[in-house]
């Protein structure tokens, strides 16, 4: 039986428990054996994207040392949270330390969610049911950093029930970028904007991504036009057994 541990992320923590909790289901159902480390905080991600790399520091070991009691694998909810650890932690230490030997080690372990079920335990279908129209939007960190082209597709067109309609700009930002919608708020709103307008042009009446930030920010703006879309995380999704997650 595969283990693996749980990254819940911050965002995952405060606003979708459930998702955590589908996820968990999830990937109990598939035969992995799940551990939470209790004493992993945030990632540092936000202290990092706004050039605090000495505060970062302290934040990314107390994570890597939550992870290191295990060398079982790592799982997140969200590509950008995910992205940091594997593509930024060995940059933040000094090469031929113990910090950075750490950092090294972390970030060859840690997956996105997706990414470990097509890629690792090779599995396309987890017997999810979702009668709907869907679409899909590709998020940042989760296709450029992470270089996750192909995955969230597989899993949806395994989804029984599901008709995939595909984004005329699945690849646009949606404007979030974390703390992007504070710094240029009026830019991320145009941003965001131009993703429902593409999104209520496909026809689907859900819209799927794989990060809980983009999510938040697509969400709010449907649901303020009274678009009647759902957006939902891709896990929440693929939770769903009689079309109703």
């Amino acid at each position: 039986m595969p283990k693996a541990q749980l990254f819940i992320t911050c965002l995952g923590d405060q606003f979708y428990t459930s998702t955590l909790q589908n996820m968990t289901r999830i990937l109990e159902r598939l035969g992995v054996d799940l551990v939470f480390p209790p004493g992993q905080t945030c990632c540092g991600q936000p202290l990092f994207n706004n050039g605090f790399e000495d505060k970062t520091r302290p934040v990314a070991l107390n994570f890597m040392r939550a992870f290191a009691k295990s060398d079982a694998p790592i799982i997140g909810p969200s590509g950008s949270c995910v992205s940091m650890v594997k593509h930024h932690y060995p940059s933040l230490f000094k090469p031929g330390t113990s910090e950075h030997d750490l950092a090294v080690d972390v970030a060859s372990r840690i997956y996105e969610f997706t990414e470990y079920l097509v890629n690792v335990l090779k599995v396309s279908d987890v017997g999810a049911v979702y009668p709907h129209k869907v679409t899909y939007h590709a998020t940042c960190h989760y296709l450029r950093e992470m270089g996750l082209k192909t995955e969230a597709k597989i899993l949806l067109n395994s989804v029984k029930g599901l008709e995939f309609i595909a984004l005329k700009e699945e690849e646009t930002c949606c404007g979030f970028g974390g703390a992007f919608t504070v710094t240029y708020p009026a830019v991320s709103r145009a941003m965001m904007e131009n993703k429902v307008k593409d999104i209520l042009a496909s026809g689907a009446d859900t819209v799927v991504m794989c990060e809980p930030g983009c999510l938040m920010n697509v969400a709010g703006g449907l649901e303020k036009i009274g678009s009647g879309i759902r957006a939902m995380h891709i896990i929440d999704l693929l939770a769903a057994r009689e079309g109703v997650a």
